[in-house]
């Protein structure tokens, strides 16, 4: 059997039935594909919570609030520090509405307008070489904030990467995208200087994507506050 194409040549049977062939494997491979992309979509997150309740009581937290202070990192994405607190904020307020939560903004802000920069620049410093902060500009920063606690997020480490998955004919058309994040969550009492609530989160993030988007950190920060909101007492 011959096939007559347009430039009036032949094909031979054993062309004919290799075309098909291929074909077919399209066909089955974008099947597969359609089917891959509908359960696709769906992350698998992997969560680790451990959290040490102090001082810190729902009652407490209910009446006086708490306020940001600026986070701390040591992975290199100093730039992305107020980004995190900013999504960390804003789904913790979604969470947890019982209690007044004030953004880092606003915090910085209270601090300048009360002239404080330079003690709260002094504070940052000796926590660096510490771990501590000094309790007198913890007292101030409370008052100017109108709270009691002073909360600071510290972002200890933050990796993310993509591996192919899925291709056809050497097409890569799907990646597994990944992010691992550990992040500490400490709540100060400005009145006597003493962390009163601290947990830390372990979270490993996955997903299959046919998009070149990484998985971003906002992403896993947002997640992380949902995960530790729900350990505050209430």
């Amino acid at each position: 059997m011959k096939l007559q194409k347009q430039t009036g040549q032949t094909l031979s049977g054993h062309t004919t039935r290799a075309l098909r062939f291929k074909l077919a494997l399209y066909f089955f491979a974008a099947a597969g594909l359609l089917a891959w992309v509908a359960g696709c979509g769906s992350a698998q997150v992997y969560s680790t919570v451990n959290h040490h309740q102090f001082s810190l009581s729902a009652d407490e937290l209910r009446n006086s609030g708490i306020a940001f202070i600026t986070p701390s990192t040591v992975t290199g994405q100093e730039e992305e520090k107020q980004a995190a607190a900013f999504t960390f904020v804003e789904t913790l307020k979604t969470e947890r509405p019982d209690f007044k939560c004030v953004s880092l903004p606003e915090t910085l802000s209270a601090i300048n307008r009360a002239d404080l920069g330079q003690a709260y620049q002094r504070m940052f410093a000796e926590y660096k070489d510490t771990g501590l902060f000094d309790s007198k500009t913890l007292y101030q920063v409370g008052e100017v904030t109108g709270t009691r606690h002073l909360a600071q997020l510290k972002l200890a480490s933050f990796t993310q990467g993509s591996s192919g998955r899925f291709s056809v004919f050497g097409l890569r058309l799907m990646e597994t995208k990944h992010a691992k994040l550990r992040l500490f969550f400490q709540i100060w009492d400005a009145k006597d200087g003493s962390i009163a609530w601290e947990g830390v989160q372990e979270l490993n993030w996955s997903e299959e994507e046919v998009n070149e988007d990484a998985v971003s950190l906002q992403t896993v920060i947002g997640e992380a506050a949902r995960n530790l909101a729900k350990r505050l007492p209430e």
